[in-house]
């Protein structure tokens, strides 16, 4: 899986592919970026390995070819980043799907990849789990919004003040969505 510093996509779409090298290096993105004051996830951080490991297996062992799907890439054989989506269980809304956790390892940032992970998982979504809509839920006050707009989302709405990471420090919850 390398080539040269150019980033190479794999998916995972049940437990039994996750190698523990793998989940192990997922974790350890998490506790970088969570530790770093990303928005993946865990408001207060620090957080410790074994805080992240116990989210990520339960999203590990829900993993399912028609329910939820990790994306990951790699560089040069590390893990550079991933993201999770989701089909919602409901019959009413099973032709959408959420995405969670969206994030890039701390030594990859800033070289496309989160946004190259969210065009391939448009192409899944719609081409693999037959999705149509997609929505996310994102942190205000760190651009988050501008991110995802660049990629086609609409904001369709907020929770104000819904997100209180410390005393006088509350953020918008803002809701987004794309259409496949």
């Amino acid at each position: 899986m390398t080539n040269n510093g150019v980033a190479v996509f794999s998916q995972m779409t049940g437990e039994t592919e996750m190698p523990p090298e793998v989940r192990r290096e997922l974790v350890d993105c998490w506790v970088g970026v969570t530790n770093a004051g990303g928005a993946a996830g865990f408001p207060f951080p620090p957080v410790t390995f074994d805080e992240v490991a116990a989210v990520a297996d339960q999203i590990i062992s829900g993993l399912d070819p028609r329910g939820s799907r990790l994306l990951l890439a790699t560089v040069d054989g590390v893990l550079a980043g991933w993201v999770n989506v989701r089909r919602d269980a409901n019959p009413l809304i099973a032709h959408w799907g959420t995405v969670h956790h969206l994030q890039t390892h701390t030594a990859y940032r800033r070289r496309g990849i989160g946004a190259a992970l969210m065009n391939r998982l448009e192409d899944v979504a719609r081409d693999e789990m037959g999705l149509e809509q997609l929505r996310l839920a994102a942190r205000g006050g760190v651009g988050l919004e501008h991110f995802y707009g660049g990629l086609g989302w609409k904001e369709i709405g907020r929770w104000p003040g819904a997100l209180r990471l410390a005393p006088g420090d509350d953020r918008d919850e803002i809701l987004m969505a794309l259409a496949l």
